[in-house]
C-alpha cells in the first residue's frame, strides 16, 4: 500500500509535467505540420496552433508506465489484504475503498487504451490518491473476522458488482465533466469524452442493476425480506434512477444536453451512498462499521 501511494504520487507529478509541457507558445501551422496554409495577418491568431514540446510524448509514456506500475502494486495490496483476512477483501469501508481505488485505476487503463484521455489521467490519479488517503488515515480497520450476517457467498457477488459499477461510474463522471467543460467553452455536443462516458455508462448501468438485485436477494436470506427501504437500499435505488434517466435522456430529442448533469447527479448519489450513509445514517447495513 505504501509503495502504491508513492508510485501514484509520482504518476501525478509526471502527468502534471505533461500538462505543463502541452501549454506551449502558439506558432504557425506550417511550422508545425509543414502543410501549405494561409496564415493570418499580423496580430491575428488564425493559422496558429500550440507547438508540441519535444519531450511531451516521452513524458506521457512515462506517466502511463508509472500509472500501470502503481495499479499493479495496488492490486497486489488488495490480494495481500485478502490473503491476510482469508476471505474476499471487501468486508468493511477500508477494504471497499482499497479495492474500489484499484478498480478505478484498472477501469481507466482499460477504457482509456487507444483513446485521447490524457487530460483525464491527472484527475483520475488525484481521485485514487484521495480515496486511498482517506481509506488509510480515516477508514483503516485491522484484519478481523466477518460478522455472521456478512459471512455469505453474496458478499463476493453483490459487493464485487457494486465495486465494478462504482469504478466505471467514476471514470464516466470524469469524462462527463470534461465533456461539459468543453461544451460550455463552445465545443461540440458530441466529442470523444461524451463517447467514452456513454460507453462506460452502458456497461456500468446493468452491472449496478445486478448489484441492486443481488443485494435484494441477499437481504431476503439475511433479514427475511427483499426490500425494506433501508437508507443503503434507498440511495442505491436513487443512484439507479439517475443513471436510468441519463441513458434515457441520451436517446430523447431535446434532452441530450441535460444527460451529462443527470449522470453527475447519479455519481454524487453513489458517493453519498458510500460515505454519507455508512458514516452518518444508521441502518441495517451499519454493522459493517468502517
Amino acid at each position: 500500500m505504501t509503495s502504491a501511494l508513492g508510485v501514484f504520487s509520482l504518476a501525478l507529478v509526471v502527468f502534471a509535467l505533461a500538462a505543463a509541457l502541452s501549454r506551449s507558445r502558439p506558432v504557425p501551422v506550417a511550422a508545425v505540420s509543414g502543410a501549405a496554409v494561409v496564415l493570418s495577418s499580423p496580430g491575428g491568431d488564425a493559422g496558429l496552433r500550440p507547438a508540441p514540446h519535444r519531450g511531451l510524448e516521452q513524458v506521457g509514456r512515462a506517466g502511463a508506465a508509472v500509472l500501470v506500475l502503481g495499479t499493479i502494486l495496488l492490486c497486489l495490496a488488495v490480494v495481500a489484504r485478502g490473503v491476510a483476512a482469508g476471505r474476499a477483501p471487501w468486508g468493511n469501508m477500508y477494504e471497499f475503498g482499497l479495492t474500489g481505488s484499484a478498480a478505478v485505476a484498472v477501469a481507466f487503463l482499460a477504457y482509456g487504451r487507444g483513446r485521447p484521455t490524457g487530460v483525464l489521467a491527472p484527475w483520475t490519479v488525484t481521485l485514487v490518491l484521495v480515496l486511498l488517503g482517506v481509506s488509510v488515515t480515516s477508514l483503516y480497520t485491522p484484519v478481523d473476522d466477518l460478522v455472521p450476517v456478512l459471512n455469505s457467498r453474496w458478499l463476493v457477488v453483490h459487493v464485487a458488482a457494486a465495486i465494478t459499477a462504482g469504478a466505471l461510474f467514476t471514470v464516466g463522471a470524469l469524462a462527463t465533466i470534461a465533456h461539459l467543460v468543453r461544451q460550455r467553452g463552445g465545443g461540440d455536443e458530441d466529442d470523444h469524452f461524451s463517447d467514452l462516458a456513454h460507453t462506460v455508462h452502458l456497461v456500468a448501468f446493468p452491472v449496478w442493476t445486478f448489484a441492486v438485485i443481488a443485494g435484494a436477494v441477499w437481504a431476503e436470506n439475511a433479514w427475511g425480506r427483499y426490500w425494506g427501504w433501508d437508507p443503503k437500499e434507498t440511495w442505491a435505488f436513487i443512484t439507479w434512477v439517475f443513471y436510468a434517466a441519463h441513458l434515457h435522456a441520451l436517446s430523447t430529442v431535446g434532452w441530450r444536453r441535460r444527460a451529462g448533469w443527470l449522470a453527475l447527479a447519479g455519481f454524487l448519489a453513489f458517493v453519498f451512498n458510500f460515505f454519507g450513509v455508512n458514516l452518518w445514517i444508521p441502518g441495517l447495513h451499519s454493522y459493517a462499521g468502517v
